[in-house]
């Protein structure tokens, strides 16, 4: 990435900006669907699907206007429908009553992609029958895939794609992709020559005298996105399968949020993958196909995302036959934007619980949920979208656990704002107990979440944080280890212990002597806690964000003090670790209070409840204030501390 010293201008274009997946439930009635992307400004295509029962795709785009409605799944013409997509917004777009994208109480998911050069393009245009028909377009750069659909008349979803260059393939059925049967032989898409970055050649099927059609361009590998511009954030690439669970390893540069892949040599379905609906490591995968009407697929574990692109482990021809050859379109995961407020990336619900499933927001799209139980002596849970259904607890050192519906409900992420909490469980939602509930979302500068595997060598770990992580917590999610934690504040020969009240210690070196990087941090090959062989693990990675979050350090004082965070409101969230001597994990929030009187404050390596009884930390605008009260265990004199504090 560029530096801001060399004088470059920030286009300030993310992927946040033109791409979005959003579920959301039918009401039967007119409803909008806000997901931040400017439509009615900019342009672009709205696809959606029914989830829960077969109904056909529907495609709507800019180009064509609001009402006029295309099946994926069908070669019909384009029909009227003045009760489907109403209009595009400057957020967003509105919908009508129309049965297969809003019947009442039914779940569905829509695709937003906005009209950017070197992201995405839509043009119509009428055939006129000559060969070699050049169609200009705005993409900026040579296509990577192209879908071209007549929209008068019937006809298949021809589709170009750069790995397969000299064929066709049709997005509506499960046909392998074929060479060119016109007279010259071309493909009906091909892109040669000078124009190959603002036209392409559109032939036989795909230029019919008097048909009109519209195509949905998509870029390849493109720089031009980011703070300075030098990120790419759409591929459309080839892999080779190996029939093996532990697939081929695909790399993209960058995590994605949204796939879509297709076997070539041989007759199998589309399958349309996104983070939202849930792409987990060490789960399943939902799924649509493009190509059928069919109800999402649910109880298939297809692929793992990973910081710089994705891994095969499902041994199904659809994906990954030994010899096979696909191809795939990857849309990097979002935000790419540095957040500028803690609400936008943090969130804390306080609440009773109902012993009925329930939703617990936190005010944005989540990415973990940190849940304790306030007033029982009951475990914490500690889960992220990124590993789906299964928990950490911060006070033991147990593996992984499957949480069953009585903690989180079977598919727990599958929400637009916070986690889906199950029924009767005093670990999440028992009724009449109090519980507070911490959403944390992935951003750059602020947090990140890493799944790896173990190799018993010295291994180093890709992460999306963007700059250095300062608090890493680590966790090895196959059997049952100790949770070390990495601090800036400490010698990256030394780590601290969520699960105990242990001082820093470096008797066991964890980081391999070796400081994390913007993009990197190292683990010892002989660190069985983070790096056992084929154990699967995950790490969450902390940052001083302005504004947002401080990761820092103080020495206790015994006298009142101020903790400086460069915030303009006070900290709702605060984490504080002696790290001299021992100490227990202490957190105190907002919600609970942090108040001039006594506030609330729990420990992460216990399971004890909440301690209401004492008045240590106080508000300040600009952090947080250790009071000098008597026994005040946080500003013991001469003592070192670590805190995370977060606006």
């Amino acid at each position: 990435m560029f530096a801001a010293s060399q004088g470059t201008t920030p286009p300030g274009v993310f992927i946040e900006d033109l791409f979005s997946t959003w579920l959301y439930t039918g009401t039967g009635t007119t409803q909008t669907i806000t997901n931040g992307i400017d439509l009615a400004g900019k342009g672009g295509l709205v696809w959606m699907k029914g989830r829960s029962g077969a109904t056909d795709h529907a495609l709507y785009d800019t180009a064509r206007g609001a009402t006029f409605d295309l099946a994926s799944n069908l070669t019909s013409a384009q029909t009227t429908q003045s009760t489907g997509l109403t209009s595009f917004l400057a957020s967003g777009f509105s919908i009508g009553s129309l049965a297969k994208i809003n019947t009442n109480a039914a779940t569905y998911v829509s695709w937003t992609f906005r009209k950017q050069p070197k992201f995405f393009d839509v043009v119509t245009y009428t055939g006129d029958g000559t060969p070699d028909r050049l169609i200009s377009h705005n993409l900026g750069n040579q296509p990577g895939c192209i879908i071209v659909k007549a929209t008068s008349t019937t006809g298949d979803w021809l589709t170009y794609h750069r790995s397969q260059e000299n064929k066709t393939g049709h997005l509506n059925t499960t046909a392998a992709f074929t060479v060119g049967t016109n007279v010259s032989g071309a493909p009906d898409l091909y892109i040669v020559g000078a124009n190959n970055t603002t036209q392409f050649y559109a032939v036989s099927s795909a230029n019919t005298n008097g048909v009109t059609y519209v195509a949905y361009l998509f870029a390849h590998d493109a720089s031009g996105f980011g703070t300075y511009g030098a990120d790419n954030v759409i591929s459309c690439g080839s892999y080779t399968g190996n029939g093996s669970a532990a697939g081929p390893v695909v790399t993209l540069g960058y995590e994605p949020q949204w796939l879509l892949v297709k076997r070539t040599d041989l007759p199998t379905s589309w399958v349309l993958l996104d983070t939202m609906r849930g792409m987990v490591v060490g789960g399943n995968d939902p799924f649509q196909r493009p190509n059928d009407s069919t109800a999402e697929v649910t109880n298939l574990n297809l692929l793992e995302p990973s910081a710089t692109g994705f891994i095969l482990t499902t041994t199904d021809i659809t994906l990954n036959a030994s010899g096979g050859t696909y191809i795939y379109i990857a849309i990097r995961r979002g935000p790419m934007r540095t957040p500028t407020s803690g609400t936008s990336v943090f969130g804390l619900n306080a609440r009773t619980g109902t012993g009925a499933n329930a939703t617990v927001t936190g005010g944005q799209t989540d990415d973990a949920v940190l849940i304790k139980n306030r007033g029982a002596a009951v475990g914490s849970l500690l889960s992220s979208r990124l590993t789906g259904t299964g928990y950490l607890s911060t006070q033991g050192t147990s593996q992984e656990i499957a949480a069953g519906t009585t903690i989180l409900q079977a598919n727990p992420w599958d929400v637009m704002d916070g986690v889906k909490v199950g029924t009767t469980s005093t670990i999440t939602n028992a009724s009449g107990n109090t519980f507070i509930n911490y959403l944390f979302r992935r951003a750059p500068g602020f947090f990140d979440v890493v799944c790896y595997t173990g190799t018993g060598s010295v291994l180093t770990v890709n992460h999306n944080l963007g700059v250095a992580p300062e608090l890493m917590i680590l966790a090895d999610r196959s059997i049952g280890q100790t949770k070390p934690v990495y601090s800036s504040a400490l010698l990256n020969t030394e780590h601290l212990v969520l699960n105990t009240t242990a001082a820093k210690s470096s008797v066991q070196n964890v980081w391999n002597n070796t400081t994390p990087t913007a993009t990197t941090f190292t683990l010892n090959s002989t660190r069985t806690w983070v790096n056992n062989a084929g154990d699967n693990n995950i790490a969450y990675l902390f940052a001083s964000c302005p504004g947002v979050s401080k990761v820092g350090s103080y020495t206790g004082a015994g006298t009142t003090q101020t903790i400086e965070c460069g915030f303009a409101a006070g900290a709702r969230f605060v984490l504080i670790k002696r790290t001299d001597s021992t100490g227990n994990w202490y957190v105190w929030d907002t919600a609970r209070g942090i108040v001039a009187g006594n506030d609330p404050y729990l420990l992460l390596n216990s399971t004890a409840a909440e301690v209401t009884s004492t008045d240590w930390v106080d508000t300040a605008t600009s952090g947080f204030e250790l009071s000098n009260a008597v026994g005040n265990l946080v500003n013991t004199n001469g003592a070192s501390y670590i805190f995370l504090a977060i606006a």
